[in-house]
């Protein structure tokens, strides 16, 4: 054969072989994963299974040779979970406050500041048949968890977890008004009426709305006229008027001040 001819047919092989390289289109969808996503994954699936030592040791892995990497964000987000999961609360809270901290701008940095606040609601003692009911017991976990959430709700308005958290908030502040009645209670057992006037009366302004408005404010009421006090005994009939328009209590009121 010619060598010009040669020359022809292997050009027009090369051609041929780079046209088809550069038509074939990569398989991204079943592209090998990365070491730090697979170590990753192995971490996932020992956590699904609550394998949580085995789950920590992958995450702490891809934290350590990975720690510029997104990899390295879901590790450590997944760490403050394990530790969230297994009740260890203030160290959950610790982890996940970190991550607020150093990623602001990440797109589960919600995520993050949501199961910091409720960390402050599981510590919450829980109500058990043979022990007193929570709202007898130290309000300081309550509190916090009110604030939390508060601050939540402030700072992420526009988070797919505002609900959850709201619905958190409500029964938080539930529970500080059923505090607060059972204290005014057991002052109104002992004739302390000025004191029961002060805890009930910080329902009506500490929590307003929560339900608890009615029952507090003629707990005030008649917490005056125990104390033969008819002149704020009026203004609390007053009060009801002006808080609770249109309702039966506001028509008892009226009709207490002689109207």
């Amino acid at each position: 054969m010619k060598p010009r001819i040669c020359s022809l047919l292997l050009g027009g092989a090369l051609l041929a072989f780079a046209a088809g390289c550069a038509s074939a289109k990569p398989d991204v969808k079943n592209a090998p994963q990365t070491e730090g996503e697979a170590i990753l994954q192995k971490g996932l699936d020992a956590l699904k299974d609550k394998n949580y030592e085995e789950a920590r040791g992958y995450f702490d892995l891809v934290t350590a040779r990975y720690p510029f990497l997104d990899v390295a964000r879901t590790a450590e987000l997944r760490i403050a979970d394990i530790s969230y999961e297994k009740e260890e609360m203030p160290e959950a809270r610790d982890k996940y406050q970190q991550f607020v901290k150093l990623h602001p701008t990440h797109p589960d940095v919600d995520y993050a500041a949501f199961r910091a606040a409720m960390t402050n609601y599981q510590e919450i003692p829980k109500d058990m048949f043979i022990l007193p009911p929570s709202f007898e017991k130290d309000q300081t976990p309550v509190k916090n968890a009110l604030r939390a959430m508060e601050d939540f709700m402030r700072l992420y308005p526009k988070s797919k977890y505002f609900e959850e958290a709201k619905k958190t908030h409500e029964e938080v502040r539930h529970r500080l008004c059923q505090h607060e009645i059972y204290a005014a209670g057991f002052y109104a057992k002992r004739g302390k009426w000025q004191a029961v006037v002060s805890r009930l009366d910080s329902v009506v302004k500490l929590y307003p709305g929560a339900g608890y408005d009615e029952q507090a404010l003629w707990g005030i009421y008649d917490a005056y006229k125990k104390l033969k006090d008819d002149g704020r005994a009026q203004e609390t009939l007053k009060r009801i008027q002006s808080s609770l328009p249109g309702t039966k209590a506001a028509e008892k009121a009226q009709k207490l001040l002689g109207g």
